[in-house]
């Protein structure tokens, strides 16, 4: 294959890589190419070859499997940001010359930072936006869910941890199983973050009824997004997991208590009041007493502590001292009488009336 000549072949378009972020994407739609690069907003779709590899060594394909890379592989994949404290922090910003593979699930863009424990990003050419026929530039928007308002009728629970790798996905995957064994219609929801198929995958492995994530709401990453289109998505998702027959929500939040979207998610009124319950996933029990003060300073009490801590008993019983919360271990998460009991809100919904 000589990749100069295919610059201009629709064939290019159509027969690259195509991300998992880009899973909702009409390939049909892509007929042409805007060269202008430097253009890009935030969910536009690049086609790029591959420069060079680095810490991502496979692509996330959208039907769920990783497919390996190799140098003048063409890919499309969307401009976006990325946060990720153990890998990278990178801007929506696609360089002329040569830009970065931030997330093995198609995010591009360009690295501010790096954790010295992984290697460089994977160097990705880029090549054109992807356009319509009329010339506007794909983007990701153009094929989220329609914008709704969730009905009340949904006993949501949220999923926030101490930082990334805290077993927040676990515990989410457990209590999906465990509210499935107790007979109720599961939605599971990958609120903020940046997109990648593990989580997801991971929710279909549980069982879920229904599976969504923000790309759903058409956005590549939530980092640097404004608060009222994460909770526009937010409400999206919620609503449309109501309309699959759902009645019970579990929504992951990514990365930690600190990190900026979700400080700003926890300390939003709508995002509270949406929310029946908490679940906090922590890797130590220093972590424990730590995020639960960060947490009180906002008005929330976790109804229970879970995550990495559990695999240590020592850690447990430090934990559940300090704070006077119970740790849930993931047996315990899937458990239906543990499920199906530990959200008894007195609120907004009885899980007692909820119909099974």
């Amino acid at each position: 294959m000589k990749p100069l000549q295919l610059l201009n072949n629709l064939d290019a378009i159509q027969n690259a890589k195509w991300a998992f972020s880009t899973r909702r994407v009409n390939r049909k739609d892509a007929v042409k190419l805007n060269r202008n690069v430097t253009a890009a907003q935030s969910g536009d779709l690049v086609l790029g070859r591959v420069q060079s590899i680095g810490s991502h060594k496979r692509i996330q394909l959208p039907h769920g499997r990783p497919s390996a890379l190799y140098e003048g592989d063409l890919i499309v994949a969307a401009c976006g940001a990325r946060y990720a404290s153990d890998q990278f922090e990178g801007v929506a910003e696609i360089q002329q010359e040569s830009t970065d593979l931030l997330a093995g699930g198609g995010c591009l863009g360009r690295m501010r930072f790096r954790n010295n424990k992984v290697k460089r990003p994977t160097r990705i050419v880029p090549i054109g936006l992807l356009t319509d026929f009329n010339g506007g530039t794909l983007n990701l928007k153009r094929y989220s869910l329609p914008r709704a308002i969730p009905l009340h009728s949904l006993y949501t629970v949220a999923l926030v941890g101490a930082s990334m790798n805290s077993g927040k996905t676990d515990a989410v995957a457990s209590l999906v199983h465990g509210f499935k064994g107790a007979g109720l219609k599961v939605a599971a929801i990958k609120l903020t973050g940046t997109g990648a198929f593990g989580d997801y995958n991971a929710y279909i492995d549980a069982g879920a009824d229904y599976i969504a994530d923000f790309i759903d709401a058409g956005m590549v990453s939530t980092y640097q997004q404004p608060l009222q289109q994460i909770l526009a998505a937010l409400d999206t998702l919620l609503s449309t997991s109501t309309h699959n027959g759902c009645n019970v929500a579990v929504v992951e939040i990514a990365d930690g208590v600190l990190q900026q979207e979700t400080a700003a998610l926890l300390r939003s009124s709508h995002f509270r009041r949406v929310v029946n319950a908490f679940l906090y996933a922590i890797p130590d029990s220093l972590s424990a007493v730590g995020g639960c003060h960060k947490l009180a300073e906002i008005g929330i009490t976790p109804l229970a502590l879970t995550g990495l801590i559990s695999s240590s008993p020592l850690n447990v019983q430090e934990a559940e001292e300090a704070t006077g919360l119970t740790v849930l271990s993931r047996e315990s998460l899937r458990d239906p009488a543990q499920a199906s009991s530990l959200f008894n809100c007195t609120q907004n919904n009885e899980l007692a009336d909820i119909a099974i």
